[in-house]
């Protein structure tokens, strides 16, 4: 398994997020549905121009076996960068072969090589396979004091 940081430029590359990506989002977990066809035609080519995003990428020989999609943030409160780590995709045939760790141990790497405090995700409550995955990963929900609860993470779609 090769496990590499994407250049987005390369074909291949590219061509590889969008395949995974639509293949999550076909999942229940990522709402079950394809990416609209605008969505996957732009895709590689706006990451490749945010500075502040990074995608991590399986190849097991020619074929695309997982990705992890990252967004730089910053923390306040630590005055340092962060890294969210938005999206997280193993294809089926990889699964329960320890990739995902192996993604998020490179995803890690150079989250440290720039400075970030801290790792970030989001995780549907139902998906009890990725929560538990996460939590040996050594995530967990966040709270700063006991007394206001965990935090939560909402949306408003604009």
């Amino acid at each position: 398994m090769k496990i590499f940081e994407a250049d987005l430029s390369d074909p291949e590359h590219a061509n590889a997020v969008v395949f995974l990506l639509n293949s999550y989002a076909h999942s229940p977990e990522g709402g079950g549905k394809p990416l609209p066809e605008d969505v996957r035609y732009n895709l590689a080519g706006t990451l490749h121009g945010r500075p502040d995003t990074f995608v991590v990428l399986a190849f097991e020989n020619e074929t695309p076996a997982g990705l992890v999609i990252c967004i730089e943030g910053f923390s306040t409160f630590s005055c340092k960068p962060l890294l969210n780590i938005h999206d997280v995709f193993v294809a089926s045939g990889y699964r329960g072969q320890g990739l995902a760790r192996q993604l998020f141990d490179h995803v890690e790497t150079i989250a440290k090589a720039r400075g970030c405090c801290k790792l970030t995700l989001e995780v549907l409550e139902g998906n009890e396979r990725a929560r538990a995955a996460y939590s040996k990963f050594g995530f967990s929900g966040y709270e700063l004091d006991p007394e206001m609860g965990q935090a939560l993470f909402w949306e408003k779609k604009l």
